[in-house]
């Protein structure tokens, strides 16, 4: 579900429509106000009634309404990914699998993630993000974030938690070759054009659009570590839990930022 997105939707439904096919895409805009995206293709696009409500509600009535549409998906499909519009789950180059086939061939029992990349920009080294080119090119450096370590794959009927963070009623399982690239804190240009969004102000976004500054701030001034740290990462998450929600995962204090391996450049 999106609203006021459309450069990065654009982007979901290329990469995502290259993986499955533009016409088992789903995307609902969050508002009947909203423009078709241009690269639209054949995925199913619906406009959906805007409830003007602060975020935490927001986000509650809007992963229901996800999930109850996911599980309508599964008369027709074996697995549904739900993720928000500047999320890409990518499998490891090195694998030498496409997306499908490796979800395909995986043993999931309820659901599957993918080990959380929240992508920021290096500032003085990196521009503006652009469309017309691949994002991983354009940027090198992630914050190795379990708040981006989400099942999003989900192989039952059930229910999401907000922000699709957690699969409610059921553990986690990190895939040791499957990257939740996020890019929503990518671009300090695209995060300032955000604050000008009255829309998201009203709703009470001021305070979370503020912390997608911190992978910027991390990214530009903490030391990039090599992709060993990575599985080192995994588990931690994987032992780790918040004690306020035991089927999240956690890095507690460690702010981890790596270099992403040029092996990724070409994917996304």
């Amino acid at each position: 579900m999106a609203r006021n997105d459309e450069f990065f939707l654009n982007k979901w439904i290329e990469y995502y429509g290259a993986q499955f096919g533009e016409e088992n895409l789903y995307v609902f805009l969050d508002g009947e106000d909203q423009e078709l995206p241009a690269k639209a293709g054949r995925a199913n696009i619906e406009k959906c009634s805007k409830v003007f409500r602060v975020v935490a509600k927001d986000d509650k009535r809007r992963i229901e309404f996800i999930s109850s549409k996911a599980r309508e998906l599964f008369g027709r499909y074996d697995l549904v990914i739900g993720c928000d519009a500047d999320e890409f789950l990518v499998v490891d180059p090195q694998t030498g699998k496409s997306l499908a086939s490796y979800l395909s061939e995986a043993d999931i029992k309820y659901c599957l993630s993918g080990l959380g990349m929240d992508v920021g920009q290096r500032i003085g080294e990196e521009g503006n993000l652009s469309a017309d080119k691949k994002f991983l090119r354009q940027r090198s450096y992630a914050y190795v974030c379990s708040r981006y370590t989400k099942p999003v794959v989900i192989a039952r009927r059930g229910r999401w938690g907000s922000g699709f963070h957690r699969f409610k009623g059921h553990n986690f399982h990190i895939d040791p070759n499957l990257y939740l690239f996020h890019f929503g804190s990518s671009d300090a240009r695209i995060l300032n054009s955000r604050f000008a969004d009255k829309d998201r102000i009203k709703a009470g976004w001021a305070r979370h659009l503020k912390k997608r500054f911190r992978p910027i701030r991390l990214v530009s001034t903490k030391k990039a570590r090599g992709e060993n740290f990575l599985k080192a990462a995994r588990i931690t998450q994987t032992l780790l839990r918040p004690v306020y929600a035991m089927n999240k995962p956690s890095m507690a204090f460690w702010r981890l930022v790596v270099k992403i391996p040029e092996r990724f450049k070409d994917v996304l």
